[in-house]
């Protein structure tokens, strides 16, 4: 998971990055010491998470945890701050935690356990929650024929339908049982139940073609042999 960190405070920030440091599914990309620039950062990029401080000259936390709450796709947001009295609103827009300074090892040891725990129980799902339009859908994995990498999204083809999910293909493969899913090249991922024909290309490397729908997925040089094993060719 993508994590940044927005707070004014550097000591406040280097403190932080060292617990964070322990967690290898907890990545920190970015750290801010305002909102604004935090705001101009999320709109092209999307992290999971947001630990925030509330107190920041410019746009406070608060006002900010706000217009994030609008998202369609929501980070997770963890408040860090010495200002007890905002915890109940922090909880109306659904904040993932609340952390009051100075706070022990413990606590936010705590808090970082249970972000790993909730990735977890997230990943590797029979069941993926995707945005259509104004919606949400439920779909079964198998359903799923391939996805595809567009930039910082991922397009997800069934026979029915095409939806969209605002993370990429990486983040998204992660959501996909392993045994039933194929990363054939860096732009797509292929349910394996689905393949019809292989077809050989250049250089040693195959053209998948599935049995629902009429596309051709390339395998690339570099899953190539993995590619092979799992097929048994």
């Amino acid at each position: 998971m993508d994590c940044i960190i927005i707070d004014d405070e550097y000591p406040a920030r280097q403190e932080l990055k060292h617990f964070i440091q322990n967690y290898s599914c907890i990545k920190i990309v970015r750290e801010f010491q305002d909102s604004i620039s935090a705001l101009s950062y999320l709109e092209k990029n999307k992290p999971q998470i947001i630990f925030l401080d509330i107190s920041m000259p410019g746009l406070d936390g608060m006002s900010f945890a706000k217009i994030i709450n609008n998202f369609r796709e929501k980070p997770k947001i963890v408040f860090i701050t010495a200002h007890k009295e905002y915890a109940a609103e922090a909880f109306e827009i659904e904040a993932f935690d609340y952390i009051l300074k100075p706070y022990s090892q413990d606590r936010i040891i705590n808090v970082l356990n249970k972000l790993q725990l909730k990735e977890s129980m997230g990943y590797n799902s029979e069941k993926i929650t995707l945005w259509k339009g104004e919606k949400m859908v439920v779909l079964n994995s198998s359903d799923i024929c391939y996805c595809e990498a567009d930039e910082r999204e991922t397009i997800i083809y069934t026979k029915e339908d095409i939806y969209k999910a605002t993370y990429s293909i990486s983040e998204f493969a992660k959501k996909l049982p392993k045994n039933k899913f194929f990363r054939t090249h860096r732009s797509f991922i292929v349910n394996i139940d689905k393949i019809n024909e292989i077809i050989p290309w250049f250089n040693n490397t195959y053209i998948v073609k599935l049995k629902e729908l009429d596309v051709e997925i390339p395998v690339s040089r570099k899953n190539i042999k993995e590619f092979r094993h799992i097929m048994g060719i």
